[in-house]
């Protein structure tokens, strides 16, 4: 008893100092999983709402850049590319915010798509002004044809419609009014910034028709094979018009043709994958840019 008490007393003491110690421990680890955790849904957040999910749709905003660029280089033509990227990724947040306003739900992705949005917006138009300053001549005729355009492919994203092939053409043929701006940014003329519009607007056709339907092939969805070869023909046909017009090279025809032609058999053969399909369609969308580049670059 002598030793007994101080030795239990002791023992009592450590084991109660060990059970602070390791209450302590836990509401740290606690407080950084907590941390962590909002880090992570504040990150999933912030992606969701200002990264765009069509992959498909880097593909079809870098054409019309690249093309307006190579016909036609100049600094007012980079920015306005920029521009144009920046466009589309900031599409991304405001279709959030139009979807939200839309159906009266305004939430913390809301709030967070909101200020995103302000962001890009800003830059954006940082951009535009800067062009306009150092630009060789007006390029603003293009963006006014191109607006109803993009007000249906907005339209369209605020009623959560956005794969519709109004919205999907609008979209990407209002895009393509890009490659004139930046043409007409670096001294180009009225007739050769509109060229370069006619055979971004035949790819877009193009690829838009035929990725419809191998998307719904690959997922084993009712489809029309044909409707991708009307695309094709379409798409063979504004390029044709452009070439009668003295707008369009010969060449550029051509490689809108040989496109057209590699869809019209891939259609009819197994679907690949959505990444196979993809790389394809970038491969030929900048081959049907360079040989038209080139091709503008020899008249």
């Amino acid at each position: 008893m002598y030793f007994g008490g101080p030795l239990s007393l002791g023992l009592a003491v450590t084991a109660e100092i060990r059970r602070v110690q390791r209450r302590r421990v836990l509401k740290v680890v606690d407080h950084q999983s907590a941390i962590c955790e909002v880090l992570h849904v504040s990150t999933s957040s912030l992606r969701a709402v200002a990264l765009p999910s069509e992959h498909g749709g880097w593909s079809l905003t870098l054409e019309p850049v690249v093309l307006g660029l190579l016909v036609v280089p100049s600094l007012p033509g980079f920015s306005l590319g920029l521009a144009a990227l920046l466009v589309f990724v900031a599409r991304t947040p405001i279709k959030v915010v139009l979807v939200d306003r839309w159906r009266h739900h305004w939430r913390q992705r809301s709030r967070i798509a909101s200020a995103v949005a302000g962001v890009e917006v800003g830059v954006i138009v940082v951009l535009g002004a800067l062009a306009i300053m150092i630009a060789s001549a007006p390029f603003w005729w293009p963006f006014a044809i191109a607006a109803p355009l993009i007000a249906v492919e907005l339209w369209h994203d605020m009623r959560s419609r956005s794969r519709r092939l109004a919205a999907e053409l609008a979209g990407a043929i209002g895009v393509g009014s890009m490659a004139a701006a930046i043409a007409l940014a670096g001294g180009a003329s009225s007739s050769l910034a509109a060229g370069l519009w006619l055979v971004i607007g035949a790819r877009s056709v193009a690829a838009i028709t035929f990725v419809r339907i191998q998307v719904l092939r690959v997922k084993s969805q009712e489809h029309t094979t044909w409707h991708s070869d009307i695309g094709q023909a379409v798409a063979v046909a504004i390029a044709a018009i452009g070439l009668a017009l003295d707008v369009v090279p010969a060449l550029g025809v051509v490689a809108i043709a040989v496109a057209g032609l590699f869809d019209v058999v891939m259609v009819r053969r197994a679907p690949v994958p959505a990444v196979v399909l993809g790389i394809q369609q970038i491969i030929l969308g900048l081959l049907v840019v360079i040989v038209t580049g080139l091709a503008v670059g020899q008249v």
